[in-house]
C-alpha cells in the first residue's frame, strides 16, 4: 500500500496534490488529516495543513453464500512436442514424438483433512463461506477459493491473515503423510487481484523514478509480495530493484540503474 504525506494551505489543497502524485482518485485513496491549516493574524505566522494519503486495501464485495461445500476438479493437461533427428542410410528422417506430461496423484486424505480444518476454522469464527476445491495434476496443487459474507477478515492486512490460515492448513494436511500436498487458499481471488495492484505500483513508482531521478522505498512486504515487484521491473533498461531492512520490515527499493 502506497502512500505519501503532502502539505498545503488547506487540507482540501493537500488532498488534491496526493492523490495526483499517487495518480489515483479520492475513492481508491484512504485519507489522514494530520495537521489542519491555521490561519494567522492577518494571514502572518500561519501553519499549512498536513495530510497522509494511501492506497485502499482491495475490498472483497461481500454476498450471501450458504454453507455447502462445492467441489470442483480442474486438470490441467498440456502437450510437449519435440522433434529428434533419426539416423538412417542414405536420408536422415524426422520422427516427431509426443510426451505426456508428468501427473502428480493427489493424496486425497491430505485434501479431506485440509477441508476439514478449514470448515473447524470457519465454524468457531461463526461465518458461512462456500469452498471450491481445484486439483491440478501437473504440479499436485489443491486450491481451495472461498465464497461468503464478510470474507475481508480472512483476507487482513496485505493477505497477511489469508496467508497464516494457508500455513496452518498445510501443516495439518501434511501432518504424518508420506504424500505432501500442496494447499493453496484463496479468498474470491484475492491472490490474482493483489498481484495486478502490486504490479501497477510497481510501473508507476517505476516512472516516478524515471522523472525524478529519486530512489523510492516502498512499505514493507513479505518476501512472496517482494517477488512480484522485482519481477515486475525485471526488464525495465532503466530501473533497477533490491530489497533493503530487515525482516519483518524488509522492501524493496526502486532506482535508476548506475
Amino acid at each position: 500500500m502506497a502512500f505519501v504525506e503532502m502539505t498545503a494551505k488547506t487540507v482540501d489543497e493537500a488532498i488534491a496534490k496526493a492523490l495526483k502524485e499517487l495518480n489515483i482518485t479520492a475513492d481508491e485513496a484512504v485519507v489522514e488529516v494530520l495537521e489542519e491549516g491555521k490561519k494567522g493574524f492577518l494571514g502572518m505566522f500561519s501553519k499549512d495543513a498536513k495530510v497522509r494519503v494511501s492506497t485502499k486495501e482491495v475490498v472483497v464485495e461481500e454476498t450471501v453464500a450458504e454453507p455447502v461445500v462445492e467441489e470442483v476438479k480442474v486438470e490441467v493437461e498440456t502437450v510437449v512436442e519435440e522433434t529428434i533427428v533419426k539416423e538412417e542410410a542414405p536420408a536422415a528422417t524426422e520422427e516427431r514424438v509426443v510426451r505426456e506430461p508428468k501427473k502428480f496423484v493427489v493424496n486425497d486424505e491430505a485434501v479431506a483433512k485440509a477441508r476439514e480444518f478449514l470448515q473447524k476454522v470457519f465454524n468457531a469464527m461463526k461465518i458461512e463461506v462456500v469452498m471450491e476445491k481445484f486439483v491440478n495434476k501437473n504440479d499436485g496443487t489443491v486450491t481451495f477459493k472461498l465464497h461468503g459474507a464478510d470474507m475481508g477478515i480472512l483476507i487482513g492486512k496485505h493477505g497477511q491473515t489469508l496467508d497464516s490460515l494457508q500455513y496452518l492448513t498445510n501443516l495439518v494436511a501434511n501432518k504424518n503423510s508420506v504424500d505432501r500436498v500442496r494447499v493453496i487458499i484463496d479468498v474470491e481471488d484475492y491472490r490474482d487481484r493483489r498481484i495486478e495492484t502490486l504490479n501497477r505500483l510497481a510501473y508507476r513508482l517505476a516512472d516516478k523514478v524515471k522523472r525524478s531521478g529519486e530512489r523510492v522505498a516502498l512499505e514493507p512486504m513479505n518476501p512472496h509480495e517482494r517477488k512480484i515487484i522485482h519481477m515486475a521491473l525485471q526488464n525495465d533498461r532503466r530501473v533497477t530493484t533490491l530489497s533493503e531492512g530487515d525482516e519483518p520490515y524488509r522492501h524493496v527499493v526502486i532506482e535508476l540503474k548506475k
